[in-house]
């Protein structure tokens, strides 16, 4: 081994590498499967992104840059398709994987209205849910 390359491989070592993050992950402390599905603002309108597949204590990245928006919306299901994570914020989802912009008139426009969790981030540009039993 060379010098040169010796002194590359240690600074290499030392330097921090540029990993991509997730800046909203959702983490399933739950024993079941659970179907994700996330709303947000982007470019001004309302849009729902879904599905993610998340297994019992196994955590997904749903938003891999950092976060514009102070609120997220999630919305889950079981593998029968009951929701185990509803709230009070209308949206829709689909039956398959979808990307939805505006969230008037699910059922006339001919996707599903489902009822997301408001999460409040603090305006901070990274964050983690904890999906629990106990879960709104």
């Amino acid at each position: 081994m060379t010098a040169a390359t010796l002194f590359a491989a240690t600074l290499l070592s030392i330097l921090p590498i540029d990993t991509a993050r997730a800046e909203f992950t959702v983490c399933n402390q739950t024993l079941d499967v659970v179907n994700l599905a996330v709303g947000q603002k982007i470019d001004d309108a309302d849009q729902t992104d879904g599905w993610w597949t998340i297994g019992a204590n196994q955590c997904v990245n749903v938003i891999r840059e950092e976060l514009a928006n102070r609120y997220i919306y999630l919305y889950a299901t079981d593998v029968f398709g009951h929701a185990i994570l509803n709230g009070s914020v209308e949206m829709c989802v689909d039956r398959r994987r979808f990307s939805i912009r505006g969230i008037e008139e699910c059922w006339q426009r001919g996707h599903i209205a489902a009822r997301f969790v408001e999460v409040d981030t603090l305006e901070q540009v990274r964050w983690t849910y904890f999906l629990t039993g106990n879960s709104p």
